[in-house]
């Protein structure tokens, strides 16, 4: 796109050839074929014609190939009209589709036109090639002119960007984003160019050529001694800037060779007169990453390749550079680009550099700067042998990069291999591994290639920095990367994505704010709709920092855990936002994508691969400080922010787990973090002791370039690359349409479509389109607006289609189009007619000029025959010669010859008397001009006086208005001043909003640290106490086993010492019996050990199977809970109140039954004690035994006996232990397969419900999106039938009533304030009374229904007030504001209401938890075997009807998701018969038009048959006239003829006595004569009867003629009747056809819908018969329910029951308090449910009304509209009576829906006493095994032992539950006081946003004043200028009364010089009259006189002058007379 010195013409690019736009041809095409667009795979669209229609397919023929194909409808976009072809806006197009500006653009682009407007866009094409369209004539011809007045280029762009900036004084900014490779820099450059020309400040600017583009030409130009000038030194450096960024910021790409890899917002300063005062620029998003590895076939930036290709020797040495080859940075060697020279573009740069005024020193800088990044990539680490240690080898490349960058070798190598770390206080060295070694080299490379280019960039803004002359405003150039779409979408596209959808929201909103303005200048009804709201989601979910934080924050708080990894990351971020609207799981596979987001160009995948790395950026600190220490100053300036102001993320903490990087794979672009704020201005801005990720710091910097982008006003311009290959003249349809939708072109177009696009002047609409309503508009003059309005009046049209405005009428997409259609198809029957008339014309000439050729030719042939006849007649001879010699003849002649000359003196006589009569009329009429000028004399005198006295009140009026303009000045002053300051405080108040942001900012990352710090403890805390339960668990084992032992021992000391002297023989045997006794006892603990594994194993399996089985119940109930009513609700409080009661009358029983139970254990001790007394006796009583040694040596054999016994039993009981473990093995693990389907079950029946849950939500948006648009509509009607029928009594009686309607919702304020304060009251009172909580929420949520209504009636009726009264507006901000207080207190006490409860839940939670834990504590002795088996199966039998019941719950489930499908489906259906009635509606309108037209043109065909037929009529009546004419002239000429004959025979018989005659010689002179005579007049009348025959056969013929036409003109007006007939026939055929159809349809679906209906009664019938199955097995289970009962009756005799009874009454109460608080739960849930539903169930309703009441309204219209067409009237009924029946099915099917969810509720009732009943048996069950356990006990000693460890379980029991209770007291009290705390917290969290709030609303109110300030400045201004032309009005009236004064004396003067003459004349006259002279004199005096009176001077001789001249006349003659 560079300049080309060619001798192309520059207009060729520029303008549009009209003549082949204009086309006839392409019109007629157009209109004929009804041409469309249909989707392409080659081409994106095809042109093609439709040719025929198939319900939704159209069968169309391709324009190219003319191949037929079908198309869906919906695919199918419709084609503008030739006479938009190659339009430059896009927004003029009359059908806005991505077809239409797809085949806009190709055209354009094939033409050469590579500029294009859309709306505010400027789209460019990049063309691949130089165009003459940049030089400086290009630059002139733009220069100056608006926008709209010059062809689409970049320099209009430009020219309307400054021009606006001079006038309006506003800042301007022109944003060009696009691909790689699209033409951003070079668009950019342009813009710099135009801007250095037409606004530089060098004097001799208008000489100089245009700026050269290259140093290189700069010094030539320089060199040349031409002596033509150049730009200022300001202009030429700010030229000079781009060479230098694109040097070190530019690299080769597969793209583009010259690619920007970086962002860039140049600010161009200009002052007050519009000159260049400096520059500043700023830089986004640099690929620092490129300077260490690059792609395939890619370069790094291109000052590596131009320093090592271009320095000389001496530098080279100095830089130590080596060959391409020796660095590993450069990973493709030296590739170089076709065209360029890197030697010649390093001159250029360093030239550049000169002029930008570098040093020799920074330039030589710099370079070692860039050398030192290529050496940091020589460095090489490897491994060492028996460590994984990093060692360097070889350090040479160390050495060269230290001695470059002014470092100490041995310190920078210890600092990379053993960096010290800081660990505690104590600093450390850490060896680091290979892997982070190199980590740490590429990214100090990457670090100071970044901190030297932000530098570069630095001293460019220094260089261009004027600080003398102050910029009044600025124009800034964005150039930044637009929407990316990659395959592997990384950080670096989600930051490009995230800044292009905000500037896409800026232009939405730039874009509407322009429209809006347009619709109040020209007065349309418009409600703004602000489209940037719309990209807010997305927004939101990128950079919401709290609150379902965005992807940035959460980020930012992954970067701060140590352990975080990428996947923690994105586990996180989908937990978080996986509801959000804007975020999906993504397409592709996980490998290749984790994440979605929509945004507004597409959805894109991202893949989170180092995004932590990426977003912290780390830095080995020991490097950094070294590099800010160096020797070398300019190093050391680089580094020295780094160690002060900026904590870094920890090196060493994250690279531990690093892996090498693919050099193959481009790393992606490592964002600059704060790339705009330089590393030495103020400007560069850290928070000290914080850690600053990348992304927070790039959020920041593009909230500032939003900031000023927003403060300024915003120019468009998207740059699009055609193709891959770098083609001249080439373009893809589908990469232009994706870059398209990237740039957000479409989406304007998509914005332009919502409002109205097309717009026309009212004299072109005029123009144009009249002749579609010729009789519209009457003859004469008429304003163009009511012109537009009749014509629109005329055609038609819908009131939603078009506004009328004041200057223009605006329309929707497409109605052009259809008017086009509609004229072109006029212009053609215009046409044919005139065809016809003119051929009709000539046709009828031609005959004509044949019938004159025919009767001359008649004419001549008879002439000839008479003269052939009479030529050799003798007398004809005769008579011949004689006649011209008779004077009779002559005498005739001589009398006409007199006559004439009679005649002209006769003529003669009239001309001089008139011309007397005139000369006397002349010389009165000279007398009284005379008169009247004499009268205008004198007024003009009195008008001169007046006009004198008005200059001097004029005078006088002039200095008056010159004081007030003076003062009025004045006044503007001081205005202009107050707006400065109020905009000063503007600013100041932004920047305190902007404080308390950040502030705000800071508290909630300090809040969330904390958040993270106490769950982090509570975690340790629960740990802790879970350890020490177990400690005291295993002391308290200890302890007893400790007391058994030294039991034992006492007791075998004392029967040592009793039996030593008896007993020696006995004491093996005791030995052995003791040892036997600690065996048994070993595994009798072993066996209880195993047994309290089980019982923990069972009962963990039991809690998982009661929480499954709670969480079914819960499913059940939301699923049959939904629809019950408020007052079954109320009836369960009342039941579980009553319950409730009856709980704590069971548990008074259950305590009094627990102090007999301790009485009982009281007596129990007492036997205790005495069964001890029983055991002393029996001691003593074993010492009387110990005498009989002898018996029991003969009793040992017995003995060895019995141990044998004993020991075959033990092994049995191993067996059956070891059985019973297999059996609970395989039970456990049945018990967890079953578990996880239930978990899987439950998981699909949640995702179900939350589907089913989206769908409603959807559905609800969708009603409420319609409510809207219809009340819109209403809206709209009621305002334009009010503003019609009503005027301004109305509007003031309005305003009365409205006022009164003000102070009734201020006194409904004030009500909702009252009960806002009761509801602070109530939930004070919620907090002490938990169980009133449901019916205080119901209320709470009732009346906040109530406020949320009236606030919506107040907006509703305050937006009324506001279109009819501006003046209210003051009142609706006090009562918006109010309300918005309202809603706060409202949300704020919603937000308590939900942390209360939340806190009641925890601490629920919590107390189920240490129940859970009683319970375990206290359940630890259970059952044996042969019981466990039974209730095994008995288990198993329930568990198999729990299955039974969940399946047949499951098939409910989807019976019920089935009908809502076909609800939701009948629902959709009912919409689409709704759109297609109105459909219908519209077919109907346009029938009943084409209706009216059609009987329009039936009367005038009516007309014209009519007229044909009298036509016909006359001419039948005629011919037969003419025919009965004919037949009397046919008689007549055969009578003719026969007297012809006759006289032809008698006149043969005349010359043969003629003959006779002649021979004879008689005196037959006479005879002759008289036959001669006789002769002639035969032979006249014979000439007259033939004149007359071919008269009448001429006639005849003519008849004919005229009859032949009429019958074909009959007839081909038949055909045309009869075409015209069959086309509407088949037209309503066709359409009723389609109806039809669609009545079939849905009778096929009503069939369907019964069918569905059929298929669910069955299935209720099945679950009635499951049902009726549970019935029958719950009696089996009650059966043997009973038989358990009677069998632990029986075993209910033992002490332990009574234990086990007491702990079961514990555990029956615990679960009572859980059930109880689940159900209050639930309630609470099922109560806001309800309350939704029923809002829902509301909202439905009203829908389904307000359509009704628009089918009615439709059905009416239809009814009216249609009134004669019968078929359309039958097929409406139908419709009619098809939509009640539907309707009434519809109703039908909610019938049954209830029933079956009455049925639903009952069966989920049997199954909660069913499960009840369960929890029964269960407790029954266990009574059973615990009295199995007592029975099977034998051994007294056992029991003894037994009893005595129950006694310490129990102490042990007792202390451990007091113990918890004080824990959960001490817990219960720290959540009261982390409750409070959080309140306290939200408290002052509001408190800050309430503030914040005001501030905002302060803001709005200083900017409101600011507002009505500057509209108080333009009606000064106004007023000025009016004054301004009064002052010039004034004085042009005095000029003109001067110059009027001055005429009129000119005219007096010569005036008197006149009367003066004439009374000199008058005098002399007199004196000659008394001297008696000649009258001669006299009469030349009287000649004189009269010639002064024809001249018209005017003379001063009075009457008596006159009369006396007269007597002095009288008295002279008689004297001469005497003489």
């Amino acid at each position: 796109m560079s300049q080309r010195s060619g001798q192309e013409d520059p207009e060729r690019y520029l303008f549009v050839d009209r003549a082949v736009v204009y086309n006839p041809t392409a019109q007629a095409d157009w209109t004929a074929k009804r041409l469309v667009w249909i989707p392409s795979e080659r081409n994106g669209f095809e042109a093609a014609s439709v040719r025929e229609e198939r319900g939704d397919e159209v069968v169309v023929e391709l324009a190219e190939n003319g191949k037929k194909a079908i198309v869906n409808k919906d695919d199918i976009q419709k084609m503008n009209p030739p006479k938009f072809s190659k339009v430059e806006d896009m927004a003029e197009l009359t059908c806005l589709n991505e077809a239409s500006v797809l085949h806009n653009l190709k055209d354009r682009y094939y033409s050469g036109l590579i500029y294009t407007y859309s709306g505010l866009f400027c789209v460019v094409i990049n063309p691949y090639k130089n165009l003459p369209i940049y030089s400086e004539t290009i630059i002139e011809m733009y220069r100056g002119k608006k926008r709209h007045e010059m062809p689409p280029h970049i320099y209009a762009i430009s020219e309307a960007a400054y021009r606006c900036m001079l006038q309006d004084r506003e800042d301007q900014s022109i944003l060009c984003t696009g691909e790689s490779g699209a033409g951003k820099t070079e668009n950019t450059k342009k813009v710099i160019q135009y801007l250095a020309y037409v606004a530089s400040s060098h004097k001799g600017r208008k000489d100089h050529n245009v700026p050269p583009e290259s140093p290189k030409q700069v010094k030539q130009a320089q060199n040349s001694v031409s002596g033509s000038l150049f730009y200022g030194e300001l202009e030429r450096q700010l030229l000079q800037a781009n060479p230098i960024l694109e040097s070190f910021g530019n690299a080769k790409t597969v793209k583009n060779d010259n690619s920007s890899r970086f962002g860039k917002f140049i600010r161009v300063n200009f002052d007050v007169t519009g000159y260049i005062v400096g520059a500043n620029i700023e830089t986004y998003l640099l690929e620092k990453s490129r300077a260490i590895r690059q792609a395939k076939d890619e370069r790094t930036f291109h000052i590596f390749y131009q320093l090592l290709s271009g320095a000389g020797e001496h530098l080279k040495s100095d830089l130590l550079l080596e060959g391409f080859s020796k660095y590993r940075f450069l990973s493709n060697g030296n590739i170089t680009i076709p065209g360029q020279q890197d030697k010649d573009n390093f001159h250029e740069t360093m030239e550049a550099m000169q002029i930008m005024s570098f040093g020799h020193e920074e330039i030589l800088a710099m370079l070692k700067v860039v050398s030192s990044v290529l050496q940091f990539g020589n460095i090489v680490f490897k491994k060492e042998r028996n460590s994984d240690q990093a060692s360097m080898p070889d350090n040479t490349a160390a050495q060269k990069l230290c001695h470059l960058l002014g470092l100490n070798v041995m310190e920078f190598t210890r600092a990379i291999l053993t960096p010290r770390i800081k660990v505690g206080r104590d600093y450390v060295q850490k060896a680091q591994t290979k892997e982070q070694a190199d980590f740490a080299i590429e990214a100090l490379a990457k670090a100071t290639y970044e901190r030297l280019f932000r530098w570069l960039v630095h001293r460019i803004n220094k260089a261009l920095d004027r600080t003398k002359r102050q910029g009044a405003s600025f124009i800034g150039i964005l150039d930044i990367a637009g929407f990316e779409i990659f395959q592997l979408n990384s950080f670096e596209q989600l930051c490009i994505n995230y800044t292009n959808e905000k500037l896409q929201q800026l232009f939405n909103h730039t874009m509407f704010i322009l429209e809006q303005e347009e619709y109040q200048r020209e007065g349309i009804e418009w409600s703004f709709i602000d489209f940037g709201l719309d990209l807010q989601p997305c927004i939101d979910l990128i950079e919401k920092p709290a609150n379902l934080p965005g992807v940035l924050a959460l980020l930012d708080e992954e970067c701060w855990f140590p352990k975080a990894t990428d996947k923690t990351f994105v586990d996180k971020l989908i937990q978080e936002q996986g509801t959000h609207s804007k975020f999906q799981k993504p397409r592709q596979l996980k490998d290749q994508a984790d994440f979605c987001i929509i945004h507004y160009a597409g959805k894109v995948d991202y893949k989170a691969d180092e995004w932590l790395m990426k977003n912290m950026d780390p830095l080995n600190d020991n490097v950094a400080t070294l590099l800010h220490q160096s020797t070398d100053k300019f190093v050391a300036e680089l580094w020295k922010d780094e160690i002060q102001t900026i904590q870094r993320a920890s090196f060493y903490d994250n690279v531990t787990s690093l892996d090498e990087p693919s050099v193959d794979r481009i790393v992606g672009l490592d964002q600059v973090a704060g790339m705009n704020e330089t590393a030495f201005g103020a400007t560069y801005k850290t928070k000290k002791g914080m850690f600053r990720t990348v992304g927070q710091l790039y959020k920041e910097s593009l909230t500032k370039l939003m900031a000023t982008l927003r403060n300024t006003n915003p120019n468009f311009v998207r740059c699009i690359i055609p193709n891959h290959e770098k083609r001249a003249g080439k373009l893809e349809p589908h990469l232009v349409l994706d870059q398209l939708r990237c740039n957000g072109v479409l989406e304007g177009i998509r914005i332009c479509r919502q409002g109205f696009p097309n717009r026309i002047i009212f004299q072109e609409f005029r123009q144009r389109y009249e002749i579609l309503t010729p009789n519209a508009i009457p003859k004469g003059f008429m304003d163009g607006k009511q012109a537009c309005e009749r014509m629109i009046q005329a055609l038609e049209l819908d009131p939603n289609l078009y506004r009328i405005g004041q200057s223009k009428i605006f329309f929707r997409t497409g109605v052009l189009a259809h008017l086009e259609e509609e004229r072109d198809l006029k212009i053609t029957d215009i046409i044919i007619y005139f065809q016809s008339v003119c051929r009709g014309y000539l046709a009828r000439k031609a005959f004509a000029k044949k019938q004159q050729q025919l009767s001359a030719l008649k004419v001549l042939q008879r002439n000839c025959a008479a003269y052939l006849k009479l030529r050799h007649w003798q007398w004809w001879r005769l008579f011949t010669k004689v006649k011209p010699l008779l004077q009779v003849t002559r005498q005739e002649e001589e009398l006409q010859a007199k006559d004439e000359e009679l005649l002209k003196v006769k003529e003669r006589q009239l001309k001089v008397e008139n011309e007397l009569v005139e000369m006397e009329r002349k010389y009165q009429q000279l007398v009284e001009e005379k008169n009247i000028l004499a009268e205008q004399l004198q007024a003009e005198t009195e008008l001169f006086a007046e006009a004198e006295e008005m200059r001097a009140r004029l005078a006088s009026r002039k200095q008056e208005l010159e004081e007030i303009l003076h003062d009025l000045e004045s006044r503007v002053e001081e205005e202009e001043e107050r707006n400065q300051s109020l905009q000063n405080e503007k600013k100041k108040i932004q920047a305190h909003i902007q404080d308390l942001e950040e502030q705000l900012d800071e508290e909630e990352a300090a809040r969330q640290k904390l958040q993270l710090d106490k769950v982090t403890a509570e975690a340790k805390i629960k740990k802790m106490e879970e350890d020490i339960l177990q400690l005291e668990d295993q002391n308290s084992k200890f302890l007893k086993e400790k007391k058994l032992l030294e039991d034992r021992i006492s007791e075998t000391t004392s029967q040592l010492a009793e039996e030593e002297e008896k007993a020696k023989n006995l004491s093996k045997i005791k030995n052995k019996q003791e040892l036997m006794m600690i065996d048994l006892e070993e595994r009798l603990k072993k066996e209880e050990k195993t047994r309290q594994e089980l019982e923990k194993a069972k009962r963990k399996l039991d809690a998982e199977n009661t929480d499954f089985q709670d969480q079914i119940v819960e499913v059940q109930a939301q699923i049959d809970e939904l629809k019950i009513q408020l007052s079954k609700k109320e009836e369960e409080l009342t039941t579980l109140l009553a319950r409730s009661d009856e709980e704590t009358l069971q548990k008074n029983n259950a305590l009094k039954q627990v102090r007999e139970l301790q009485a009982q254990l009281a007596e129990l001790q007492e036997d205790l004690e005495s069964e001890k007394l029983c055991r002393s006796k029996a001691e003593k009583l074993k010492r009387d035994l110990s005498e009989e040694l002898e018996a029991l040596k003969t009793e040992l054999e017995d003995t060895l006996d019995t141990t044998a016994a004993q020991q075959d039993l033990r092994t049995k009981r191993e067996q059956e232990v070891a059985e019973l473990k297999k059996a609970i093995d395989e039970e456990t693990k049945n018990h967890e397969a079953q578990v996880q389907d239930m978990r899987q079950r439950h998981a699909v029946a949640l995702e179900e419900l939350s589907e089913q849950l989206e769908q409603a939500k959807r559905f609800k948006a969708n009603l409420e999106k319609n409510k809207q648009s219809l009340d819109n509509d209403n809206k709209e009607l009621a305002s334009e039938v009010k503003c019609l029928l009503q005027g301004k009594t109305d509007s003031e009686h309005r305003r009365k009533k409205l006022e009164g309607q003000v102070q009734e919702f201020m006194s409904r304020a004030t009500e909702a304030e009252m009960a806002k304060g009761e509801l602070s009251d109530r939930s004070h009172k919620l907090q002490m009374e938990l169980d009133n909580v449901s019916s205080m929420l119901e209320e709470a949520e009732r009346r906040g229904i109530k406020m949320t209504k009236d606030v919506e009636s107040l907006e509703s009726q305050l937006q009324d007030t506001q279109e009819l009264l501006k003046e209210e507006t003051r009142q609706k901000l006090n009562l918006s504001s109010r309300i918005r207080q309202l809603e706060e207190d409202k949300s704020s006490l919603l937000e308590q209401q939900e942390e209360e409860e939340e806190s009641r839940r925890n601490i629920e939670k919590q107390l189920q938890a240490v129940q859970a834990q009683l319970c375990e504590s206290k359940k630890r002795l259970d059952s044996d075997t042969s019981v466990m088996e039974n209730l095994e199966e008995v288990k198993r039998k329930l568990q198999k009807d729990l299955e039974l019941s969940q399946q047949c719950l499951e098939e409910k489930g989807m019976a019920m998701d089935k009908l809502e499908k076909t609800k939701s489906r009948l629902q959709q259906e009912l919409e689409d018969l709704m759109i297609s009635l109105d459909q219908q509606r519209q077919v109907a309108s346009n029938l009943e038009k084409k209706q009216k037209k059609f009987d329009q043109l039936l009367a005038e065909e009516k007309t014209i048959s009519a007229r044909y037929a009298e036509e016909r009529d006359r001419a039948e009546a005629e011919a037969r006239e003419k025919e009965t004419k004919l037949l009397s002239l046919a008689k007549a000429l055969e009578d003719m003829t026969e007297s012809k004959e006759e006289l032809e025979r008698f006149n043969k018989q005349l010359r043969i006595e003629m003959e006779d005659l002649m021979s004879s010689k008689d005196d037959v002179g006479k005879n002759v004569h008289e036959l001669e005579k006789s002769k002639r007049t035969l032979e006249q009348q014979v000439d007259e009867m033939r004149t007359q025959l071919e008269e009448l056969e001429d006639e005849l013929q003519a008849t004919e003629d005229a009859k032949l036409r009429l019958d074909v003109n009959m007839q081909a007006m038949k055909a045309q009747f009869d075409r015209d007939l069959q086309t509407k026939e088949e037209q309503g055929e066709e359409k009723k056809r389609a109806l039809v159809k669609q009545v079939r349809e849905m009778e096929a679906e009503l069939e369907d819908e019964r069918k569905q209906r059929t298929l669910a009664i069955a299935a209720k019938k099945k679950l009635e018969m499951d049902l009726n199955d549970l019935e029958g097995q719950m009696e089996a289970a009650n059966k043997g329910r009973d038989e358990a009962v009677k069998q632990l009756r029986k075993l209910q005799v033992q002490m332990k029951d009574y234990q086990r009874e007491l702990e079961e009454a514990r555990a029956s109460r615990d679960e009572i308090f859980t059930q109880s608080k689940e159900n209050e739960k639930k309630l609470k849930g099922l109560e806001a449910d309800i309350l939704q539903l029923q809002e829902d169930f509301a909202a439905s309703e009203r829908a389904r009304r307000h359509a009704e009441q628009e089918r009615d309204e439709l059905a009416d219209e239809i009814s009216n509209s249609v009134s004669g067409k019968s078929s359309l009237l039958d097929d409406k009924r139908r419709l009619e009576a098809r939509i009640s029946q539907l309707e009434e099915e519809l109703e039908e099917e909610q019938g049954n829906m209830e029933l079956v969810n009455d049925r639903l509720k009952k069966s989920s009732l049997q199954v909660d006493t069913l499960i009840s009943e369960l929890t029964g048996e269960r407790s029954a069950a266990q009574k059973a095994e615990n009295a199995r356990q007592q029975v099977e006990r034998q051994n007294k000693d056992l029991k003894a032992k037994l009893a005595e460890q129950e006694g310490s379980v129990k102490a042990k029991f007792k202390a451990s539950i007091t113990a918890l209770e004080a824990k959960i007291l001490q817990m219960e009290e720290q959540l009261e006081q982390e409750g409070k705390e959080r309140a306290a917290a939200n408290k002052v969290v509001r408190r800050t946003e309430k503030k914040l709030k005001e501030v905002m609303m302060q803001v709005e109110d200083e900017r409101r004043h600011a507002e009505q300030f500057k509209e108080q400045m333009e009606k000064a201004n106004t007023r000025m200028k009016q004054l301004k032309r009064q002052l010039e009005e004034a004085e042009e009236e005095a000029s003109r009364a001067n110059a009027s004064r001055r005429k009129l004396q000119r005219e007096l003067d010569d005036a008197t010089e006149a009367s003066e003459g004439l009374t000199r004349e008058v005098t002399s006259l007199k004196n000659r009259l008394r001297r008696g002279g000649p009258v001669s004199s006299f009469s030349s005096s009287r000649s004189g006189r009269r010639n002064l009176n024809l001249d018209g001077a005017s003379g001063d001789m009075s009457d008596d002058d006159a009369d006396s001249r007269a007597s002095d006349f009288n008295d002279t003659q008689p004297t001469n007379a005497n003489e």
